[in-house]
């Protein structure tokens, strides 16, 4: 059976292919698949329209006692087949079954939106879904359905498949649905000025609702828009987008002490990434942040990120951009943004802007066009994985902090890891010689230490402010330096 994607869903072809793959597979049994991911990221849009299109049944579950949930969802049955009424359903078991009766004629979908309503409401229906799929049960043998179970609860929706958790092992389909690509995102706010691309993302991140529903379609016309665009669609109080940042802290249930999370954020936000430096901002113990970190990663919130050139060190990085954007601009002047005071409030903070939440968006940027833009001639190779990382000196005893560090995938055996690139990454500087000389010294420190085949490694420079003449110059000499600007990071590679 082919589907087409409906044109209103923007991008998603991966994402719709695998949907399709999955509810028109024509093998008897019926399956489970789940799909998570944050919310506004158009999860619902691709789930509805594949039930429509494919003739299946869509579900989308609210807060709500599991006898108000079972009634709406009977209702919903009814309508589906045609039933003269409601149709009555006693328990989780039976609604079950009645899904699963969906599919004995043909194979189709049935989509069961916003599950963790439902499950955190009637704490057995993972277990009776599992019961339900049992191999060899006459109600999964003689159906065809491919039950579809959907959330935004990204804690809840991970556990679901994990360790011990009774539905491990029952799923054919684990679909993330993530923010739209940075490339992808200039496409959907319909900007092609690079450099007016990475501003916007460094805001709104890849959230395709951000633009739709959020600013009303509302994008920076061009360069000169860009200030204005910010005060009265980002600061504005009567805009969604305005408030957003603090609900997605808010409607995450895991999420009980928000202040607490709040300032993690904010400590995280001002460019303190290591757990103790996190710990010094907000007044606590370093061992006392266990558990927030863990939910904030578990929320997608937050991203641990390995040193790899420090083993045992890593870094603390958040997921959503408005969320860094909120903690740097927005949070120190809530009550001037609320008076309707943005005009002045982002005058102040253009530099709070740049240097906080600009500057390591950029450095972002440049990872992704690493590891999945940049052609393999670029880097010398396919890059796995890119990072940061920081490097002792230990002749000047000194810490080289790399913006970039590519590394390639792993060889067989005991092989050491091929060192792709090392990269110095700044928005609004000029880079220049210097610049180069001292990522060849990293170069040659990294080349001398186990582990790293450092020898063919680039040196990558990307800037938003330029490069020097003299830069310029020895860069068309030498074929292992490589000079990245926006118009290169959105359609070079």
């Amino acid at each position: 059976m082919e589907l087409s994607k409906p044109a209103e869903i923007f991008d998603r072809d991966v994402e719709w292919a695998e949907l399709v793959r999955f509810a028109t597979d024509d093998r008897r049994g019926a399956t489970l698949g789940v799909v998570s991911g944050r919310r506004r990221q158009g999860k619902t849009l691709l789930l509805y329209e594949l039930a429509r299109a494919a003739g299946g049944f869509y579900f989308g579950a609210t807060e709500a006692t599991p006898t108000e949930s079972l009634r709406r969802l009977g209702e919903a049955l009814g309508r589906h087949t045609g039933a003269p009424g409601p149709v009555h359903l006693v328990d989780w078991s039976s609604a079950v079954d009645a899904l699963l009766a969906l599919g004995r004629e043909r194979q189709l979908p049935v989509v069961i939106d916003e599950f963790p309503y439902l499950a955190r409401a009637s704490r057995d229906l993972p277990s009776v879904i599992q019961h339900a799929l049992t191999p060899g049960r006459a109600e999964r043998t003689d159906s065809r359905s491919r039950l579809l179970l959907c959330g935004s609860a990204l804690s809840f929706m991970g556990g679901l498949l994990a360790g011990s958790a009774p539905l491990r092992g029952r799923a054919g389909l684990e679909l993330p649905v993530a923010p739209l690509d940075y490339r992808a995102a200039a496409a959907f706010w319909g900007i092609s000025d690079p450099s007016l691309a990475a501003r916007v993302f460094a805001i709104v991140g890849g959230t395709p609702a951000y633009r739709r529903e959020y600013v009303q379609d509302d994008s920076p016309e061009g360069p000169g828009d860009f200030d204005d665009w910010v005060v009265r669609a980002v600061l504005n109080p009567a805009r969604p987008l305005f408030r957003e940042a603090r609900y997605l802290l808010a409607e995450d249930p895991d999420l009980r002490d928000t202040a607490v999370y709040h300032s993690v954020l904010a400590a995280v936000a001002e460019g303190n990434g290591t757990r103790g430096g996190i710990a010094g901002f907000i007044g606590r113990k370093a061992t006392d942040l266990q558990h927030p970190l863990t939910v904030l990663e578990d929320a997608g919130l937050l991203v641990r990120e390995p040193d790899p050139l420090r083993s045992g060190r890593s870094r603390y990085r958040i997921a959503e951009p408005l969320i860094t954007f909120y903690q740097t601009v927005m949070r120190p002047a809530w009550t001037a943004l609320e008076q309707r005071r943005g005009t002045d409030v982002w005058r102040r903070s253009e530099r709070r802007y740049t240097s906080g939440v600009l500057g390591p968006a950029f450095e972002e940027i440049v990872r992704q066009w690493a590891v999945r833009f940049a052609a393999p001639d670029t880097l010398g190779g396919i890059a796995a994985e890119a990072s940061s990382g920081v490097l002792t000196d230990p002749a000047s005893r000194t810490s080289l902090e790399l913006d970039l560090v590519a590394l390639g995938e792993p060889p067989p055996g005991d092989g050491p890891r091929p060192l792709l690139a090392v990269g110095e990454v700044k928005w609004g500087r000029t880079l220049g010689v210097p610049d180069l000389d001292r990522l060849a010294r990293a170069r040659d420190l990294l080349v001398a230490r186990p582990g790293l085949d450092a020898r063919g490694a680039q040196l990558l420079l990307a800037s938003g402010a330029g490069f020097t003449d003299d830069l310029r110059q020895v860069a068309q000499r030498r074929p292992d330096v490589v000079l990245v600007d926006p118009a290169r990071l959105y359609t070079g590679d």
